[in-house]
């Protein structure tokens, strides 16, 4: 029998139109934002890639859970419902719920790092290495060298470099290691898995010198499909047993559930330690709110409960991985350079490769996710130097191994169709390069500088180039 096509296993209830805008409106849209796709406004976007967090299309079942929201400003029915989605689906013993992934970042960062701390991860995410600096301590990258190769094609790229881990700890000494941050489908790497093997053996070697584990869950349920896909032995295990099984491996998590869990707003931090779990509910109650809302509303955590049990459904999870896999095929098969094997939750461009012509300084990634606005009205974010910042003792700019602009697919929002003109749009500018201006920073803020920082061409006030003008330009060089 020959293998057939699959489809989205969901159908359109409701639409919200789109507006193309000409590429004068585009460029001025652009030059305004200080060529920040973060600054753009959203009415000014045709495709709107910049991210997955908090841009899902909820199911009509989590529509009506809104409906049953409990507002109550303690003991909320839906902070119970909560409780027991994640107790099943996640298997932590206690749980906060937070407004988002950042603020259970910063509770776990407040109660476990000291000045002069070291935190061991399989790379860097902004935010979470932010909180960590803020709380006095320092991160210490232990992933393994694939994630850092673009050539690389390994199944699982975010895996965790043990020996580099146990350096860590040599050097540093466990006493000062609060734990090691484990990211699930790495982020900064591609969105890129990392295998069962890799998360038991971590558990095992800090388990040998006391130190904890705590689990980036943003993307594990993403995490639990490859290991399904890629992992020998775990094709017949069902989602909803890999993600328990991950966990198992930890001693807590933090979690943006506006990622796998299908939410607009929300996220926790799960622990099975009871006094660790009492400093969290009583730090809480000062930064996010009451231990059973933890500054979300009623209908926010019944959507959440809700969305929960949707993400591990095999037929979404398959559809929403397919999803960035077709859009990566399209380019791939084009010649764009993007990180293989394409990630869960988006296609990351190498600028680098794409953009040989514009030096590490003249920040390539911004330069090309502005220029494919301009170009086509696809709203992509940078991945690089900007988003890595400055060095905390040198202050000079640090230009990590990859520069990428990354295509990151919202959930149950985009049709295939999207994804064929995202595509072309990418090509057309991969095939006409030179088009494509450096960029400088023009204003930079003290922290987590790619949200709000402005640029302005090197050359010109055009971060792309005219065709004809760049045709002339290519001739006479």
């Amino acid at each position: 029998m020959s293998k057939r096509s699959w489809a989205e296993p969901y159908k359109i209830k409701m639409i919200e139109p789109l507006r193309m805008t000409s590429p004068d409106e585009r460029d001025a849209a652009m030059s305004a934002a200080g060529f920040n796709t973060f600054l753009l406004r959203s009415d000014e976007v045709y495709i709107d890639l910049l991210t997955d967090s908090g841009t899902t299309a909820m199911s009509d079942r989590q529509w009506a859970g809104v409906m049953l929201g409990d507002e109550a400003y303690a003991g909320s029915a839906n902070y119970y419902h909560l409780e027991d989605a994640v107790h099943r689906y996640y298997g932590y013993k206690h749980l906060i719920p937070t407004h988002q992934g950042r603020g259970a970042e910063h509770l776990l960062s407040r109660l476990l790092i000291k000045p002069g701390d070291v935190v061991p991860g399989n790379m860097y995410f902004t935010t979470t290495r932010a909180h960590q600096e803020l709380a006095g301590g320092r991160f210490v990258d232990i992933i393994g060298d694939a994630a850092h190769d673009v050539n690389s094609k390994e199944p699982f790229k975010g895996n965790v470099d043990l020996s580099k881990l146990q350096a860590a700890i040599d050097t540093h000494g466990a006493g000062r290691i609060p734990y090691v941050c484990l990211q699930c489908c790495v982020n900064m790497a591609g969105g890129q898995p990392v295998s069962m093997a890799n998360i038991a053996a971590v558990s095992a070697l800090c388990k040998e010198h006391g130190i904890s584990v705590m689990l980036d869950a943003t993307r594990a349920v993403e995490n639990a499909y490859f290991i399904k896909a890629r992992e020998p032995g775990y094709g017949p295990r069902s989602i909803e047993e890999i993600l328990r099984e991950i966990c198992s491996y930890t001693d807590g998590c933090t979690n943006s559930a506006k990622k796998d869990c299908l939410v607009n707003i929300g996220g926790f931090l799960c622990v099975n330690d009871d006094a660790l779990a009492e400093e969290a509910r009583n730090m809480v109650v000062l930064f996010e709110g009451l231990h059973t809302y933890g500054g979300l509303a009623g209908r926010d955590m019944e959507a959440m409960a809700i969305g929960i049990a949707e993400s591990v459904q095999y037929d979404h999870i398959r559809a929403r991985v397919g999803q960035v896999e077709y859009l990566g095929t399209l380019l791939e098969n084009a010649g764009v350079p993007i990180i293989l094997p394409v990630g869960g939750h988006g296609i990351f461009i190498d600028a680098i490769r794409f953009l040989p012509h514009i030096p590490r300084e003249q920040f390539p990634a911004q330069a090309l996710a502005a220029a494919l606005f301009v170009e086509s009205g696809v709203r992509s974010m940078e991945r690089g130097a900007v988003s890595a910042g400055r060095d905390p003792d040198t202050r000079a700019n640090i230009f990590p191994k990859l520069e990428l602009v990354r295509l990151t697919i919202p959930r149950r929002v985009y049709t295939q169709a999207h994804m064929d003109v995202t595509a072309e749009s990418v090509i057309e500018l991969f095939n006409q390069p030179e088009r494509v201006v450096g960029l400088e920073i023009t204003h930079e803020p003290r922290y987590l500088r790619f949200f709000q920082a402005r640029f302005r061409p090197v050359t010109g006030e055009r971060v792309l180039k005219p065709a004809r003008e760049a045709l002339s330009c290519a001739s006479s060089n």
